[in-house]
């Protein structure tokens, strides 16, 4: 009987904290530190380094108190400095005694040693090794962060083994290889990662891609691929300028790939979760199109693939959605037929036959108003409302009968001051009832005088917000007289579900009352 071959072990590293962190508009506080730490122990991720302690006191903050968990928290930091010893140098120290893993960045350029260090190749070999031996002397696992050395390997193949070589006799229990300014390609990768595979056969490797050429996940697997054992990356890619290797995609691929994680099914069934998570704690949209994780990752739109689909998803999915945790979509739209009306309807409990006549209707005022600029891809509630007018009619929560937005806009010293009033008039059973509001701009003004309208007859509307609102112009052509599409989202703050709604009209103020009443009937007639 012939021996089964091991899964190959690839080790998970996060620098979110970090890396991440250096995203433009990104600012994490201690707090905001302790909830994602949180999140990716949970992911059972190997490696989180927490920051630069010394640097800020913000990661100084979090390294004096980090929270429980299994991963190991990895501290990050410069070698010691060219004219003080690893005992004198303070930001060194700091970094060596926050955590019991420290991973130390190093120079594998002769360029960068020499024009952004200013010292010599020789020197910039002795700062990796004294640095290295000092930090395993103290009983720490030293990660090595060979910085910028596919282009130093480039540039000087010798001199970039040098460093890394170095680090390795010192004692460094990793090597990561850095891509750092983003411009490698993976075929590059593969041959360069082979090479130090070869030379240092015993060495444990690892990748640390940028995105800046969109190659940051290939970039990785190559790297795996050549063996190596370690992948850095970010949570939705964040880091400096295109950021790094994406996790949330890179997990669910090297186990595509036959590689294990120590990721298990129940925790990659996390992963988009983890993902959203983030993007709402950085109040950021996310990204519909990432890969597993996205709301289209798992959409299908066209007629073909919706029929298919229903057969067996296999036919046009990759992988199930449910084991990274998604959900297949069926989206409603003028390419649809009748099997996406059916599995969609199906999706929202609407039980009906694919040979049900108010199938054509519903699919014909679809594609009728998706000419005149509605689009249901991004507002399934709105579509979620048509079908339930045509399949199970019943009375509206509520009725708009008229509304009414005027605008005052003062000039003074300071600057012009714009105060905007809406009344609304609305009929709530057999009761036509007004209010007036005052709000910032005229949208704000009138969803709060729908509000004051609805939630003295309906509670339950204290717990809704709006949480997203976009406008969009359709046919610019027309200019100011064009057509505007108002795509919202609202969301019950006590259970976290969200819902989108759409509203069409050459007036905005119209178009984006539509969308209001939409979001408000959703929730109110439950469906």
């Amino acid at each position: 009987m012939l021996a089964q071959t091991p899964t190959p072990r690839v080790y998970l590293y996060d620098t979110t904290l970090r890396d991440g962190a250096q995203t433009r508009g990104v600012d994490f506080s201690v707090k905001d530190k302790h909830a994602i730490a949180k999140w990716l122990d949970a992911l059972g991720l190997d490696y989180i380094e927490g920051g630069w302690p010394g640097a800020n006191a913000t990661d100084s903050a979090f390294f004096a108190a980090p929270p429980a968990a299994q991963a190991h928290f990895t501290a990050f930091g410069m070698m010691r400095r060219a004219n003080h010893s690893a005992d004198n140098d303070q930001g060194f120290q700091n970094v060596v005694n926050a955590a019991a893993t420290v991973c130390l960045v190093g120079k594998n350029s002769l360029r960068h040693a020499t024009e952004a260090l200013g010292v010599s190749a020789a020197q910039n070999l002795g700062l990796i090794t004294t640095s290295v031996t000092y930090a395993v002397a103290q009983g720490k696992e030293v990660l090595y962060d060979a910085e910028h050395f596919f282009d130093g390997y480039k540039a000087n193949p010798a001199y970039a083994m040098q460093c890394l070589t170095a680090a390795y006799d010192a004692g460094a229990h990793w090597l990561t290889l850095c891509d750092t300014n983003g411009g490698t390609l993976p075929h590059e990768i593969f041959s360069i990662v082979s090479k130090v595979k070869a030379a240092l056969p015993d060495a444990k490797l690892g990748i640390h891609a940028h995105n800046d050429c969109g190659c940051a996940v290939a970039n990785s697997l190559e790297a795996i691929r050549a063996g190596g054992t370690m992948v850095q990356g970010t949570i939705n890619g964040l880091g400096e300028r295109c950021g790094n290797a994406d996790l949330i995609v890179l997990i669910p691929l090297l186990d595509k790939m036959g590689y294990s994680t120590g990721v298990s099914l129940r925790q990659r069934a996390t992963l988009t979760q983890t993902s959203r998570a983030l993007d709402d704690l950085l109040d950021r949209l996310p990204d519909e199109s990432r890969p597993f994780a996205g709301r289209r990752a798992f959409a299908h739109k066209g007629g073909l693939h919706a029929s298919a689909v229903a057969k067996n998803p296999a036919l046009y999915e990759h992988t199930p959605p449910e084991s990274v945790g998604n959900l297949r979509e069926i989206v409603m739209s003028d390419q649809a037929g009748r099997a996406n009306a059916a599995l969609r309807l199906r999706a929202m409990g609407f039980f009906v036959d694919d040979q049900d006549p108010r199938l054509t209707e519903i699919v014909a005022q679809v594609k009728e108003k998706e000419s005149r600029g509605f689009s249901y891809d991004n507002a399934p509630e709105s579509f979620a409302l048509l079908a339930q007018n045509i399949l199970n009619p019943m009375p509206p929560a509520f009725v708009l009968v008229s509304f009414h937005v005027s605008d005052t806009v003062s000039i003074n010293q300071e600057g012009n001051v714009s105060l905007s009033e809406a009344r609304v008039d609305a009929r709530v059973g057999s009761q036509t009832l007004s209010q007036t509001a005052q709000g910032n701009g005229p949208v704000n003004a009138l969803d709060l005088a729908l509000r004051a309208v609805l939630e003295p007859h309906f509670p339950t509307l204290q717990d809704v917000r709006l949480s997203d609102y976009h406008v969009r112009i359709i046919d610019t052509k027309s200019a100011t007289a064009a057509t505007t599409r108002v795509s919202l989202e609202m969301e019950n703050t006590r259970t976290g579900k969200r819902w989108r709604t759409i509203g069409v009209s050459p007036n905005i103020v119209t178009a984006s009352l539509e969308a209001l009443r939409d979001g408000y009937d959703y929730v109110l007639q439950k469906i």
